[in-house]
């Protein structure tokens, strides 16, 4: 169940994060953006940005900045009351870290996403691509969920549940929520004055789910048990988890440097070995491609991503998204990861160079047919599910 207070903050190690940010906060408990907490986070996020840590944001408040904005007391019900306040507090919360972060030189930008963008492989892999070239450029994502268009049926919920799924899509090591409680407790210490307070825990662990409370305000829809559940999913791709209160002074930094502030519940896989695990068990195959001796190699050896130019032939109907098995000559499997292109696109540009695929297709979603980061290799057939 839960441990002594860890040595040093997952933070400073990580050089991939995720930090949520609630509504409470964002709005100072639903008046409003709060601009200057807003600059302060901008301004803790630069400097990590300025070590090499790559950043994305994953902030609430679209709805409760159009609650204010329409003059509206109480968060409504009616799905599309939800979608139109977020409509309008979008507007603001979007201007609101823009211009923050400009003044650091930091472009931004804003993705929105619902649950059945990443529920299919095929909108998976365009949002996983979208933000590893938005990092790669070195511009901090600010994401949220697209309340302007979802439903009661695809949802998230909550952004806590949207950052651990962050934390799966770019393969973070850690996800930090910001809340206004200062972490995990034994029991509700609002109403229990003898709840301990809970350093350390293992992610995932029956005992912290049982531990967890309802939501804290009226303006989020998260609560402690959500933010638990998130750290048991952001575990699922080796992320650790930090909840803490967003508060703190220079709660960021002071993680980075190496500081255990709040609660730290704790991965039992790193990244890698998760996402193989993930990909070998949890997925199905629909197709495979042979591929010739150079690019066994590559895959088998090297660890490389798939290029077009090293497949010889193509069997089944897959599409983009799809998991697709890696064979050489002799029928032999040497990995399987999600495809780029469809069935029918790997015939046209197989045996081509990457270069080639605008001329032939007409565009280019990726230059590998398969990235290495969305594929386990045969050195991991005791992880190869059998299907």
């Amino acid at each position: 169940m839960a441990e002594s207070k860890p040595s040093s903050s997952a933070v400073s190690y990580a050089k991939r994060l995720v930090v949520k940010v609630g509504s409470s906060l964002v709005t100072n408990e639903g008046k409003g953006i709060d601009t200057l907490a807003v600059e302060q986070w901008a301004e803790q996020i630069a400097q990590l940005h300025g070590q090499g840590k790559q950043m994305v944001l994953v902030s609430s408040g679209a709805i409760a900045e159009g609650m204010a904005r329409l003059g509206w007391p109480r968060r409504p019900n009616a799905m599309h009351e939800l979608q139109a306040a977020a409509a309008v507090g979008q507007m603001g919360l979007a201007q609101a870290y823009e211009a923050a972060f400009a003044r650091h030189g930091i472009r931004t930008a804003q993705i929105l996403l619902t649950h059945e963008d990443l529920a299919d492989r095929r909108r998976y892999l365009n949002a996983r691509s979208t933000l590893y070239t938005l990092l790669g450029l070195g511009v901090v994502p600010i994401v949220n969920e697209n309340d302007t268009v979802v439903t009661d049926e695809i949802r998230l919920g909550d952004n806590d549940t949207l950052g651990a799924l962050v934390t799966n899509l770019i393969e973070a090591e850690a996800l930090v929520i910001l809340t206004d409680q200062s972490g995990l407790y034994s029991a509700d210490p609002r109403k229990n004055p003898d709840a301990q307070f809970i350093a350390l825990g293992q992610a995932g662990d029956p005992a912290l789910e049982t531990m967890a409370g309802g939501s804290g305000s009226s303006i989020g829809t998260g609560g402690m048990l959500t933010k638990v559940l998130a750290a048991k999913r952001a575990a699922n791709s080796g992320g650790h988890t930090i909840i803490a209160s967003g508060r703190e002074p220079n709660v960021l930094l002071r993680l980075a440097g190496g500081e255990a502030i709040g609660t730290e519940l704790r991965a039992i896989l790193p990244v890698r070995s998760a996402r193989q695990r993930w990909l070998a068990n949890h997925l199905r195959l629909r197709g495979r491609i042979t591929l010739d001796d150079g690019a066994v190699r590559a895959l088998t050896q090297g660890h490389k991503s798939l290029l077009p130019i090293g497949v010889v032939a193509v069997e089944g109907e897959f599409e983009r998204g799809d998991v697709v098995a890696c064979v050489d000559q002799h029928g032999v499997e040497c990995g399987r990861g999600l495809i780029n292109y469809s069935a029918a696109d790997t015939r046209r540009i197989m045996r081509q160079p990457s270069s080639h695929i605008i001329d032939i297709l007409g565009s280019m979603s990726d230059p590998e047919l398969m990235h290495r980061d969305n594929m386990v290799f045969a050195r991991s057939r005791d992880l190869m599910a059998k299907t």
